[in-house]
């Protein structure tokens, strides 16, 4: 090189320094990328995605290739800056291109580069796949060789050598996600996205009908009877039961009964007839199985049995399918029966509302891991039955007592509105002792 007059000298370490800033860039714009963008341009028969996709199947060739080209340059283009300082400077050339090609290197083949590459990965990277992917089959072997030693040091210091999975996300993960796209995915969308993920941390027993609001059927009272609960059901499907729900007999669809109303006989034998066996499910069966187990068994309607097989509750696909796409009103608090609000703003809520209605209706944080409903949650914090005019202060949420029996909180009052302070939750607690 000797021989080479300075200016070609020159263009060949600007090239390189290039060079180097390509290598730099592309590596950080590869993984950089969104995987998932990238395999929807892929599908679309984007080139350049398809070409990093490819790339991106075994990345540490990719990246050891990367590495290998990237070393490659910097050491040739500091060899080059050498004879360069040495012909202008001398002895002192090397030292003096030394600190002025690691600034140069710094600035314009790293930082530069990389930043530009993390701040817009698909512009960097696509374009480079055109450049990497021949490179790769050219390096292939050079490559294979330096993963080859690379491994067995690995294996050496007992570290595992099997690729992780890159692309599978946790249920966490995926929430993550859908918060952070919300600029693209509707509100009403991206809400009933996040419901589906709830389901598997939600179980039957937090949504169903509780047992003493289940409305049924007793065969055993008189026709006439029979006949005005059907007429004025609210309900398509109800159960059927001998005496009370411990002894149920089946489900009955309101529609295939109709013919029987024109018929004044006792035509229990017909209604029998036409009753469909009951479906049990488990207590603390998670959502997301129960609603495959309606899909699979062809059931909407479910009874809720504890594990001594006693009914404790009713539960329908249109109650987990409210958990997705919320409550079929445009009323949220009309929504909840047990839930009524003031003119002023406050509730009174009765004592057999869920907490999970409540949480969701004023944004509260109540605890659910817990008894399900307001009345379980006040007796368990209290560890007794209050007195009318009870306040307390429970998660930070202030509650007064309006109504008790001698063994339930019938009628709770809730100001949503109402700010914690040090001196109210004094007050709240003095009360509450």
């Amino acid at each position: 090189m000797d021989t080479l007059p300075l200016s070609m000298l020159f263009g060949i370490l600007v090239f390189l320094i290039l060079a180097s800033g390509f290598f730099s860039g592309s590596e950080t714009g590869l993984m950089s990328l969104n995987r998932y963008r990238l395999r929807n341009l892929a599908n679309k028969k984007h080139k350049g995605a398809q070409k990093a996709l490819r790339l991106l199947e075994k990345p540490e060739r990719v990246i050891g290739m990367i590495l290998l080209g990237n070393n490659f340059v910097n050491i040739l283009a500091a060899t080059i800056a050498s004879i360069i300082g040495i012909r202008l400077l001398d002895d002192a050339g090397p030292w003096v291109s030394t600190f002025v090609l690691t600034g140069i290197v710094l600035i314009f083949a790293e930082v530069t580069p990389k930043t530009l590459a993390a701040l817009h990965p698909e512009k960097y990277a696509l374009p480079s796949a055109y450049v990497l992917e021949p490179l790769l089959k050219i390096l292939t072997p050079f490559v294979w060789v330096i993963n080859k030693i690379t491994r067995a040091l690995f294996r050496l210091m007992g570290i595992p050598t099997q690729q992780q999975s890159s692309t599978s996300l946790s249920s966490d993960e995926i929430r993550i996600v859908v918060n952070e796209a919300s600029s693209m995915i509707p509100q009403q969308h991206q809400r009933m996205l996040l419901s589906i993920l709830d389901l598997e941390k939600v179980t039957v027993e937090d949504i169903m009908v509780p047992r003493n609001e289940v409305t049924g059927i007793d065969i055993e009272d008189s026709w006439s009877t029979i006949q005005k609960q059907l007429a004025n059901s609210q309900h398509t499907r109800l159960p059927v039961y001998a005496g009370d729900i411990d002894h149920i007999i089946g489900i009955i669809h309101v529609r295939n009964v109709i013919n029987l109303f024109q018929e004044e006989a006792d035509n229990k034998d017909a209604l029998r007839s036409i009753i469909r066996e009951a479906y049990f499910v488990p207590i603390s069966t998670p959502l997301h199985t129960q609603l495959l187990n309606f899909q699979k068994e062809k059931h909407r309607i479910a009874l809720v049995v504890n594990e001594y097989g006693d009914i404790q509750g009713l539960v329908t696909l249109e109650d987990i399918l409210e958990e997705i796409v919320g409550e079929f009103t445009s009323d949220p608090a009309a929504s909840i029966k047990d839930v009524h609000q003031m003119e002023d703003g406050t509730f009174l809520v009765n004592g057999s509302a869920t907490i999970r209605d409540l949480n969701k209706l004023l944004n509260w944080s109540l605890p659910t891991d817990g008894p399900k409903t307001i009345n379980g949650l006040i007796i368990e914090y209290l560890e007794h039955i209050p007195e009318p005019g009870t306040s307390m202060l429970i998660a930070d949420h202030p509650m007064e007592i309006v109504h008790t029996t001698r063994n339930t909180v019938k009628t709770v009052h809730i100001d949503p509105n109402w700010k914690t302070s040090s001196t109210r939750k004094n007050e709240i607690k003095a009360t509450d002792e």
